[in-house]
């Protein structure tokens, strides 16, 4: 993804969607493949009308007719130009940010990505957890809301624990009872959040096969949690970067892939 060119007399190169389990997602690019607007919103479940909607008004501020690409759960949903697998557009818009090879740990509402990108952008691997929501933002959402812990406070709360009390069961139904039982037992609420962060993390780092001197970096709405990047670069051993705008990856390679080979 090159410079920082304005948006041209024409308007947007093109528009991309990513019609995400629990948000939706949509990004306008310009020649350069620049973001030049976006927009992001819970998931409705009317997908279609939500879809239409925002690409009338990413049309509107940016300009022009362009193709529209789409992604996610939702996107065979979307009257879109272009229909495209969440691999491929993760994949595409991760490199466009960061223009070099590594392994890509995309953390969504519903599941998990591994990618691992060649010197080209290519997809070199991947595996996936989308079976069970024990991988996935889903489980802290779930975990969380049980524990009354805001989003906000997360980081604080596990930079005050004094310990990570293990949290064994790899079923979020069976984590939530274990958690209400580690609670009328007396553990710290502390020290139970540390707990889920790092039982997260072992379950992701299971995904990751990484191969020696390959860069970590990790997108998508769980990576805006400090404490989940720290855990996951604990369970891997590894440094892990933060894509920017790590919400937007998937729609900006839906965008990119809807304008064709030339961004």
């Amino acid at each position: 993804m090159k410079g920082a060119a304005a948006v041209g007399a024409a308007g947007a190169a093109a528009l991309g969607i990513d019609a995400g389990s629990t948000t939706c997602k949509a990004v306008a690019v310009d020649a350069s493949g620049r973001i030049v607007a976006r927009r992001l919103e819970p998931a409705s479940p009317r997908i279609d009308e939500q879809a239409a909607r925002l690409i009338a008004e990413l049309r509107a501020e940016a300009g022009g007719d362009p193709p529209v690409g789409a992604t996610g759960y939702g996107r065979r949903r979307v009257a879109a130009t272009r229909v495209l697998t969440e691999i491929t557009c993760h994949a595409r818009g991760a490199f466009a940010l960061l223009g070099r090879p590594g392994l890509l740990v995309d953390m969504g509402g519903q599941d998990t990505k591994v990618i691992r990108l060649g010197k080209e952008g290519e997809v070199l691997d991947f595996s996936m957890n989308d079976k069970c929501a024990a991988g996935t933002g889903r489980f802290l959402e779930v975990i969380l809301g049980r524990l009354h812990v805001p989003w906000g406070e997360v980081a604080d709360h596990v930079r005050r624990a004094e310990r990570a009390v293990p949290v064994s069961s790899t079923c979020t139904v069976f984590a939530e009872s274990e958690v209400i039982s580690l609670v009328a037992r007396g553990e710290p609420v502390e020290g139970i959040v540390k707990g889920i962060h790092a039982a997260l993390a072992s379950r992701v780092a299971s995904l990751a096969r990484i191969p020696g001197g390959t860069e970590l970096f990790m997108s998508g709405g769980v990576a805006l949690n400090p404490a989940m990047v720290a855990a996951l670069a604990e369970a891997l051993g590894r440094e892990v970067r933060v894509v920017p705008e790590p919400q937007l990856v998937g729609a900006l390679g839906a965008a990119l892939a809807a304008a064709g080979s030339g961004l």
